[in-house]
């Protein structure tokens, strides 16, 4: 095929496109409510799973590093002196565990200053904390986390001197395995509205291709092949569902402006701040183009089968 052949092909492909691009877009301009409606369920659909996956996001940036939250109180019996308390921490040590001493005069300081009662103090004639001992996972540990805290706990309920062991992070595992049950029920709303967001569009460009029946079977009567008839449907999919998953963006952008000043209170109460994270732009370009893709996915079905249902009426194969 000869250069010129070639040009005048691409130009007549480039026309047959920008056609059916803004064919497919003066049908959804021309049908105002309905199109506003179609978006509405769309971007409602495409936001819950979204919404899901946002907060899943920020809950994992919490920090749960083993060698953080992987630890064991200690607390000693009223009785036992700085000695008696530095010779069992001695002995964690040779055990390879990092342990950290807390004197009752340090811990009053620290119950004072993190509580706001620094009177406190003042009330006793004298300090009723005991020592206490934090241990953590040595940089040597191979041992899973449960293990360790199972074996340490163990041991140090076997100690004279030893009141209490308490370990720290069941509540972090919980909210690790919720984590995961959030993960799990993320996939499972995005494939039922994934199918949703099909469903709707391909009803749509039925209406659609069923409102154009007498207009399509004249195409196909003088010759228009079946990709030219497909086409503006297919554009027009395609923009339900960029447009919607574009309003579940809005939509979730929205929500998070509005959470985001409940937050900071509920937060600063604790003394602490944090800042909702979005999606992103590289994911929210892969939200916009997914979106895409479910509607051209609607609309080809829809399509496809008013196609084959006309080529059977005219006895003809696709």
């Amino acid at each position: 095929m000869s250069k010129r052949a070639l040009r005048r092909k691409a130009r007549s492909w480039g026309r047959r496109q920008l056609y059916s691009l803004f064919s497919s877009i003066g049908t959804l301009v021309s049908h105002k409510l309905a199109t506003l409606m179609t978006l509405l369920v769309l971007g409602i659909a495409m936001a819950l799973p979204l919404g899901l996956f946002v907060v899943v996001e920020n809950l994992r940036s919490i920090d749960l590093q083993q060698s953080e939250w992987g630890s064991v109180t200690v607390f000693f019996d009223a009785s036992v002196d700085s000695e008696s308390a530095a010779e069992t921490a001695h002995a964690i040590e040779q055990r390879n565990a990092e342990v950290r001493l807390v004197s009752p005069e340090e811990g009053m300081a620290e119950f004072s200053a993190s509580s706001g009662f620094s009177s406190a103090a003042d009330l006793f004639d004298e300090n009723p904390l005991p020592w206490v001992a934090i241990l953590t996972p040595g940089a040597e540990n191979e041992q899973p986390l449960e293990a360790w805290v199972s074996e340490w706990q163990a041991w140090l309920e076997q100690r004279e001197g030893v009141d209490l062991v308490q370990v720290d992070h069941k509540w972090l595992q919980r909210l690790a395995g919720l984590l995961a049950l959030g993960r799990g029920l993320m996939t499972v709303l995005t494939v039922l509205f994934s199918l949703a967001v099909v469903v709707v569009v391909a009803n749509t460009i039925r209406l659609d291709v069923a409102s154009r029946s007498e207009e399509i079977e004249v195409m196909s009567m003088v010759g228009a092949n079946n990709g030219f008839i497909r086409q503006p449907f297919l554009y027009s999919g395609f923009w339900y569902g960029m447009l919607g998953a574009l309003l579940a963006l809005v939509l979730m952008l929205a929500a998070i402006f509005y959470l985001q000043s409940p937050l900071e209170q509920l937060l600063e109460a604790y003394g602490s701040q944090y800042l909702l994270k979005g999606l992103g732009v590289q994911r929210s370009l892969l939200v916009l183009l997914s979106g895409g893709f479910l509607g051209l996915c609607g609309a080809f079905l829809s399509v496809q089968r008013h196609l084959r249902l006309l080529a059977q009426g005219h006895g003809i194969g696709l």
